[in-house]
């Protein structure tokens, strides 16, 4: 059962993440411009003067960092941050959403209009410091996360509620060939979100508006749902010292009373992948 882990009510919780290395939970508040932690159980934020959204680690301390403007080099322990690459700077319609880094020490993010504006955004890849649009025309990028055997990434464009399975070079992680159709949730009344990909190969989805994590196996097989006592379910990510803890954020956008906005974790069958180290 789903217990709450932070009562702070998120208006856009996103962004969960486990450090592998701190063995310690990380997560955003997109909208209040904010990045939360907790510290051997107490919370603590970072405020920033614009979205923030995405985390990858680097070494002990510091992250790639994505916010609305750019991908940035941040330090935990000093709160320091400096510009990596520009991402859509020169779009003010336009920030930061979902990301995660790649098994070759790639960081992928996604981008969206601040109000959905339809194919505003995109999805990019940042691999030795260079910036590369992979898929333009976005309106809501989410789901950005890879197989165990590094044969592909996933991603949605959770406005049309496709999941696609994108395959990969094995031996540097760009694209290889088109998208397929993974999931097709485009006739369901609620929004596939965030996605992680556990040891085995299953794919969990954060539905938004279903109120539920679904786990679906490699082939697309519907497996099981953990439900959340909200319904803006946005993001969730493996954690914990076995990396069987599922952290689970949400949203009490547009006013939803509590727990609306808290986050989440509940015990699984389940083992997750360690995130991967962005190499730069």
């Amino acid at each position: 059962m789903m217990q709450a882990i932070s009562t702070t009510r998120c208006t856009l919780g996103e962004g969960a993440f486990w450090h592998p290395r701190q063995q310690q939970f990380y997560w955003f508040d997109i909208l209040e411009k904010r990045l939360y932690t907790l510290e051997a159980g107490t919370e603590r934020f970072w405020q920033f003067d614009e979205c923030v959204s995405a985390l990858g680690w680097v070494d002990g301390t510091r992250f790639i960092l994505a916010s609305a403007s750019g991908l940035w080099l941040f330090d935990s322990e000093t709160g320091d941050k400096s510009l990596l690459v520009a991402l859509e700077a020169d779009n003010p319609q336009t920030r930061s959403n979902d990301g995660r880094a790649d098994p070759w020490g790639g960081f992928w993010i996604g981008t969206m209009g601040y109000n959905a504006e339809r194919g505003a955004g995109a999805i990019y890849r940042y691999f030795q410091g260079a910036l590369r649009k992979l898929v333009p025309d976005v309106t809501i990028s989410n789901a950005i996360c890879f197989a165990p055997d590094r044969s592909c990434a996933y991603y949605t464009d959770t406005h049309l509620g496709l999941i696609m399975r994108q395959p990969l070079d094995p031996q540097d992680g760009w694209p290889m060939g088109r998208p397929q159709v993974f999931l097709d949730l485009s006739d369901e009344d609620f929004g596939p979100d965030g996605a992680v990909v556990d040891q085995d190969g299953n794919l969990w989805n954060a539905q938004w508006g279903a109120a539920r994590v679904a786990a679906y196996a490699p082939d697309g097989t519907f497996e099981a749902e953990i439900p959340v006592p909200t319904p803006q379910v946005s993001c969730p990510a493996f954690g914990g010292p076995d990396l069987s803890t599922l952290f689970v954020t949400t949203a009490a956008d547009g006013g939803l009373p509590a727990p609306a906005g808290q986050t989440f974790a509940t015990e699984t069958l389940a083992q997750g992948q360690a995130e991967h180290q962005v190499i730069l």
